[in-house]
């Protein structure tokens, strides 16, 4: 279980990547082209990229840094659990 402090902490934690994915016929291949610990700087950023590509076999998208992704699942599974216990 987290504590109000533990919470706060974990918010200032997290990072969002802004992801590139270049397509060359069947292969695919992966960049983490920046990163952002705020959602909207990540999307402004995300957006500018897209305006600016000028690649048909080029895209970006977004993703959470994978502490970010397992303190959620941790979090969803401790009250997953306590709802159990409670029932």
């Amino acid at each position: 279980m987290f504590n109000k402090k533990e919470k706060a902490m974990n918010e200032e934690k997290k990072v969002w990547l802004v992801i590139e994915k270049n397509v060359f016929g069947d292969n695919q291949s992966f960049s983490v082209i920046k990163f952002h610990t705020t959602l909207e700087e990540a999307i402004n950023y995300k957006l500018c990229l897209e305006k600016l590509n000028d690649r048909d076999n080029q895209s970006y998208f977004l993703a959470s840094d994978t502490e970010t992704v397992m303190n959620k699942v941790v979090t969803a599974h401790n009250k997953s659990v306590e709802t159990k216990e409670v029932a």
